[in-house]
């Protein structure tokens, strides 16, 4: 994703009582562009979870197929304030196998859900999730430094056992940028393996920006797209939000989007909603408006799995359709 606007101030402190300037050298990465990608199977013998992972990053700006307005966007936003977010294609490195102890959530507890988050569990043993950038950020060490912050961890800490995850920069639905492979194809992809769990979308501000900037594919029609690879498996989407005014990528925007969504809960019985959005705070956004500092990452990566635990409860009752 890129940045459509002048990014507001970062109002955020970063954990740990960093210094500010730790928050500047994130932003300074982004700006000149990290190159780099990683696929890694992690083995936790001790909690029994096998993770997969897959990341990309990279300093082109480069437009999605068939929406040349976004194009034009990309670029002139890349040249005004560099690479708000990792883009580009997925490098990966197969046989990268690490083992670890067993996993714990760690770190600093989530300011919105500590009061229950001791033993949150989800029935859900396997989840493949498919993200954008903000997903990159949740297992790039690079942004989450400690392991057991990160998303594969967050999710081994309610119950899942087997997880994989493919997250891409500027990812939509439907686009495809040159070497990446887009949600759809990614997911249809799992499928076609005889992948059989539970499913988490984390995509859709692309999606709402492509829409905005021209693209004849509706929200309504990517959103059945993905649904249609799931094909009645338990969902989780992660809806969507930025700080932008303005623009393709205009909260605006990405509200349409998240209303979408809403509707079609009416289509899939098994579609359940983590209303990111309301849950999301300003001071967690880097400056740009659509990432996330060092605190909003934790905050995130927490978050989306503990969602995953309300919504499908190992014991008890289901939060609701739309968690928060």
């Amino acid at each position: 994703m890129r940045s459509a606007a002048s990014p507001g101030p970062n109002r955020s402190q970063p954990p740990g009582g960093r210094s500010p300037r730790a928050g500047r050298r994130r932003v300074l990465r982004r700006l000149t562009g990290i190159t780099a990608g990683v696929a890694v199977a992690l083995a936790a013998t001790a909690a029994g979870v096998a993770v997969a992972g897959t990341w990309s990053r990279s300093p082109r700006a480069t437009r999605p197929a068939g929406v040349a307005a976004a194009g034009r966007i990309h670029q002139a936003a890349a040249r005004a304030t560099g690479p708000a977010g990792p883009a580009g294609p997925i490098t990966r490195h197969s046989g990268q196998t690490q083992r670890s102890g067993q996993a714990s959530p760690g770190g600093q507890s989530s300011p919105v859900h500590s009061a229950r988050a001791a033993r949150l569990l989800t029935s859900c043993r396997s989840v493949a999730h498919i993200g954008d950038s903000t997903s990159v950020d949740l297992i790039s060490p690079l942004d989450i430094p400690s392991r057991s912050q990160r998303l594969g961890a967050r999710y081994a800490a309610v119950g899942v056992r087997h997880v994989r995850i493919d997250a891409s920069g500027g990812r939509s639905i439907v686009e495809t940028l040159p070497g990446q492979v887009n949600g759809y194809n990614v997911a249809r992809a799992w499928r076609a393996q005889g992948y059989h769990g539970c499913w988490v979308f984390a995509l859709g501000t692309n999606d709402a920006a492509n829409i905005a900037a021209g693209s004849a594919v509706g929200d309504a029609a990517r959103i059945d797209r993905m649904m249609s690879v799931a094909h009645g498996q338990p969902v989780l989407w992660v809806n969507t939000r930025t700080l932008l005014t303005s623009g393709p990528w205009a909260n605006a925007n990405e509200q349409r989007f998240n209303r979408a969504l809403v509707r079609a809960l009416a289509r899939y019985p098994n579609l359940r909603i983590f209303d990111w959005s309301a849950v999301a705070r300003p001071a967690w956004f880097l400056p740009d408006g659509i990432h996330y500092n060092s605190v909003g990452v934790v905050q995130r990566a927490r978050a989306i799995a503990d969602a995953l635990a309300r919504a499908f409860p190992r014991a008890g009752r289901p939060s609701g359709r739309i968690v928060r």
